[in-house]
């Protein structure tokens, strides 16, 4: 499978510290939709953080990361940010960052099936 995007700033942490996630393209540039990021814990279904719109930074977040996690875009540099504050054990996850190139709307931007290209994935470990 090839990655178009890469993420970076994974890590360990203790419960209440923040950490910033971004994501750049890797490799050939790509239209841009939106981008998003989801996390996954081993044995369960990949869930949605957060997403953002390319053209005017309209931004969702899933109800467990509000007033917590922050998604932003950086247009020059073409890349993307989570910032995650006050970490809960339960963050615990291998987060992905995705792109949807076309926007075509068939899903919302909070299912994955939306999403054409994914990293690899980075790992946030929060520790109580």
């Amino acid at each position: 499978q090839v990655h178009l995007v890469v993420e970076s700033g994974g890590g360990l942490v203790q419960a209440g510290e923040s950490l910033k996630l971004s994501c750049a393209p890797s490799g050939r540039a790509f239209a841009t939709y939106a981008m998003g990021w989801f996390r996954q814990v081993s044995g369960k279904e990949r869930e949605f953080v957060a997403a953002i719109t390319w053209r005017n930074g309209n931004k969702n977040y899933a109800d467990s990361v509000k007033r917590r996690f922050t998604i932003s875009r950086d247009g020059v540099k073409n890349t993307v940010t989570l910032q995650m504050t006050n970490l809960k054990p339960e963050d615990t996850a291998i987060y992905y960052c995705a792109a949807d190139p076309y926007g075509r709307g068939e899903y919302s931007l909070g299912d994955a099936r939306s999403y054409e290209y994914w990293g690899q994935g980075t790992q946030v470990t929060v520790s109580s």
